[in-house]
């Protein structure tokens, strides 16, 4: 998943290295999420066999914090294993960005 511009500053500078790192240990597959598809070994580029799409493979935080980077903390992962993954922090944060009145995007009710 591409890198929001405001959270850029969260990743080290030595990321793209990192992201090789994760890359050689994957052998450019897939490593599967944990608890939902961890036998996942979908091949970057190629059409996933469950889903049909094309695999673009990215580096997942497991613990969704972009500031650690220890390689125990990253999995390569396709779409289907990281939008999985990280479902349920995405519903966490869209709930909190829709009831923080401090955003200019803010909706609902005060």
């Amino acid at each position: 998943m591409p890198i929001k511009p405001e959270n850029r500053g969260r990743y080290p500078d030595n990321w793209r290295e990192i992201v090789e790192l994760v890359r050689e240990r994957s052998g450019d597959r897939c490593e599967g999420s944990p608890g939902f598809y961890p036998d996942c070994r979908a091949v970057n580029g190629l059409e996933h066999p469950v889903t049909d799409s094309i695999v673009v493979l990215t580096v997942a935080h497991l613990d969704h914090t972009p500031e650690h980077c220890e390689l125990a903390n990253l999995r390569h992962m396709c779409q289907r294993c990281h939008l999985t993954y990280d479902a349920e922090h995405h519903a966490q944060s869209a709930y909190m960005t829709r009831r923080c009145p401090a955003t200019e995007d803010w909706i609902g009710e005060p």
